[in-house]
This record gives C-alpha cells, sequence and structure tokens, in this order.
C-alpha cells in the first residue's frame, strides 16, 4: 500500500500510481515477483487498469460488472480468477466462468478464511493483496493479513482520497515494524501483525 506524505492513496485521477514513485514502483515490482496470486478488489482493478501480469490475480468482487473480452481476461498469461459471494448474480457469474476461475467465498459477505484456502488449494500460499481500502478492512478485520509493506511518498497532492482501510466500524488491530528503508526520499516500511 502506498500513500502520499499528507495521507492520499490516490491522486486526481483516482489511482494509487499518481501518489506513487519509481522506487515504489521497483517494489511493487519485486512483490509481485515474489508472490504466488495477486489479490485485488474490483474498484482497484478498474481504477488502477490491471491487465494480464505473469501471475495470476485473483479479483474480489460482490457485483461481478466486469467485461469478459477485457485483457484482464481475454490476454491473461494465467487463467484469471474471480472470488465472489454465493448472493452475486447468477448470469454474471456464468458468464464469467467461461473466462475465469469463479470461487464462491461466503453468502452475503466475504469470507476471507475460505477465499485465502481456496487459493491456497491451488497452490497459491504466498498471497499478495494490492487493495482496495475495503478489501484490506475485510482481510485485517479476519485478522487475516501478516504483513503490511507500506509505502510513504515525497508527495503531497491535497484534496479528498480514501484511507487505507475502509470501513462503517472502528477497527482495532496492532503491529510491529519490521523495517524502515528510505530511498530517493520515498520510505518503505514493514509492519507484521501482532497477535494474541
Amino acid at each position: 500500500m502506498v500513500t502520499s506524505l499528507d495521507g492520499a492513496t490516490q491522486g486526481h485521477d483516482g489511482r494509487s500510481r499518481t501518489v506513487s514513485s519509481p522506487p515504489d514502483r521497483v517494489v511493487l515490482s519485486l512483490l509481485r515477483r515474489l508472490c504466488d496470486v495477486i489479490i485485488a478488489g474490483a474498484g482497484t482493478v478498474r481504477a488502477e487498469r490491471y491487465g494480464p501480469v505473469d501471475r495470476p490475480i485473483a479479483v474480489v468482487s460482490r457485483s461481478l460488472q466486469f467485461d469478459p473480452e477485457a485483457p484482464l481476461f481475454a490476454e491473461a498469461t494465467h487463467r484469471t480468477i474471480v472470488i465472489t459471494l454465493e448472493s452475486a448474480p447468477a448470469d454474471r457469474r456464468a458468464r464469467l466462468a467461461a473466462v475465469a476461475d469463479v470461487i464462491l467465498a461466503g453468502g452475503d459477505e466475504l469470507d476471507v478464511a475460505a477465499a485465502r484456502q481456496a487459493l491456497a488449494d491451488r497452490g497459491l500460499t504466498r498471497q499478495l493483496c494490492e487493495g482496495g481500502a475495503h478489501l484490506l478492512a475485510h482481510i485485517v478485520a479476519a485478522e487475516a493479513l501478516d504483513e503490511l509493506c507500506y509505502t510513504l511518498t515525497p508527495r503531497m497532492v491535497g484534496g479528498h482520497s480514501a484511507r487505507l482501510l475502509e470501513t462503517p466500524l472502528p477497527l482495532e488491530s496492532d503491529w510491529t515494524l519490521g523495517h524502515l528503508i528510505e530511498d530517493e526520499s520515498t520510505l518503505f516500511t514493514r509492519w507484521v501483525a501482532r497477535r494474541g
């Protein structure tokens, strides 16, 4: 996850790339190479214009409002995975099942443990979540986030922006600093979950 110096997770165009920095993009690329699967919420996938990468991508979506002919599906080097709910529209699930592996993880609310296990059952155990803020909040609330790689870039963007976690209820979670590295005034931190 990345924010500007004034705490923005997105720039004026609604993209995190706008608040990122060249060193941050290097670290993101490295993290992607180290994982088995990239997990992202549908809103993040749309805003950041995700396309095919050299890893499987698992997109979490309640509404399944995707174009099955989009590059994320049609040009994927690995079959895209869609994680959704039993309450998701059946016609959209069927349409996506032709171009993606569809995982049901929960009835009306995301069952984070079930989603993670379904990915692990496919051999995808090193799971990198790239947001967005709602998905990350679900994962933190389920105590399923082991590490948080958080970058603070030397930019200020002003305006309004989402937080790292978007949740209607207060959420308490304790973390320990794993490391702090600086490169070109970009600060890289790795936080480790502190549990019971």
